[in-house]
């Protein structure tokens, strides 16, 4: 029997992908927002396709505020940008 690959819809684009195409944004209880990595973090998690794109529409149409349903400041907004940006450069250079 094939295993069941989990989907998750992303925030921006609201295209569905395996959960492993796709970068994890994490509330955590204190109401921090952040970039899980491992996926396995305790907390709301929303998900983004892994392009900076995506990032942007979520911002525009409000896609992470409504899954944590919370107003989001801007500076979590360009952490997250700064985030993706490392992120995307690790991935190159491996």
């Amino acid at each position: 029997m094939a295993k069941k690959i989990p989907m998750r819809q992303c925030v921006g684009c609201g295209e569905m992908k395996s959960k492993k195409e796709m970068m994890r944004v994490l509330r955590c209880e204190d109401g921090t927002v952040t970039l899980d990595l491992t996926g396995r973090k305790n907390g709301r998690g929303a998900y983004l396709c892994r392009n900076e794109e995506c990032l942007r529409k979520a911002v525009k149409n409000k896609g992470l505020e409504r899954s944590f349903k919370m107003s989001i400041p801007q500076d979590i907004y360009k952490n997250l940008e700064k985030e993706f940006e490392e992120e995307e450069h690790a991935e190159q250079t491996q």
